[in-house]
């Protein structure tokens, strides 16, 4: 008996483990999701750091 306690209690945890791994997958793609520019947009921001880095020398 007490052994099936054990792996129920194990089963329980595994699952616990799972559900946050899978939230902290979501919330990384949600937020990959929020950062995406358009190709214009990285453009102009790598135009942006190239101008300063020419001016700093």
């Amino acid at each position: 008996m007490a052994k099936r306690r054990i792996a129920w209690w194990k089963l329980l945890g595994l699952a616990g483990a799972a559900g946050v791994a899978a939230s902290g997958v979501l919330v990384a793609r949600n937020q990959r999701q929020r950062n995406s520019y358009t190709p214009e947009q990285v453009r102009a921001r790598l135009q942006e750091r190239l101008n300063e880095a020419a001016k700093e020398q």
